[in-house]
């Protein structure tokens, strides 16, 4: 499987030390190396499942870094050139974009919500609450309790 992520995702599960899931879920996450200078203002280094992948097509990075930071840009442009299975990204513009061209888009609660149907985690809420709260991750309400009903949690 292939997965291209963006920074968000990743920063938000190293600051809870739970940047595991993604190598639970996804084994291998690749990034534009726009997205680990992004990682590397905040963390010293980045998870030994996380690899950069170099971005061909330049000219696509500028098109769409008219509208985006240049981590989203890249992950987008990467996700498309390698067919990626999903690109990790949650901010609504990136996500708006990567799918105009079809790219598979799941976003960090997705990833929760399928950690806890393949049975590697128990529960999704307090991971959300320490997202939330020490990750500094915003998410509505409203997607916060879907996830939590479609897992079976309740909303707090």
């Amino acid at each position: 499987m292939i997965v291209v992520s963006d920074t968000t995702a990743i920063t938000s599960l190293l600051a809870i030390g739970r940047a595991d899931l993604l190598r639970q879920v996804f084994g291998e996450v690749l990034i534009p190396s726009a997205v680990l200078r992004e990682l590397t203002v905040v963390h010293t280094t980045v998870p030994d499942f996380v690899h950069v992948r170099e971005v061909i097509d330049a000219g696509a990075v500028l098109r769409l870094a008219a509208k985006l930071d240049a981590g989203e840009a890249e992950a987008i442009v990467l996700a498309e050139e390698l067919a990626a299975n999903f690109l990790l990204i949650d901010e609504t513009e990136g996500r708006t974009i990567a799918a105009q061209p079809g790219v598979p888009i799941i976003g960090l609660v997705g990833v929760l919500v399928r950690a806890k149907r393949e049975g590697m985690i128990p529960m999704i809420a307090p991971i959300l609450e320490d997202l939330v709260t020490v990750g500094e991750f915003w998410i509505s309400a409203q997607i916060r309790d879907r996830a939590l009903a479609d897992v079976g949690e309740s909303p707090a």
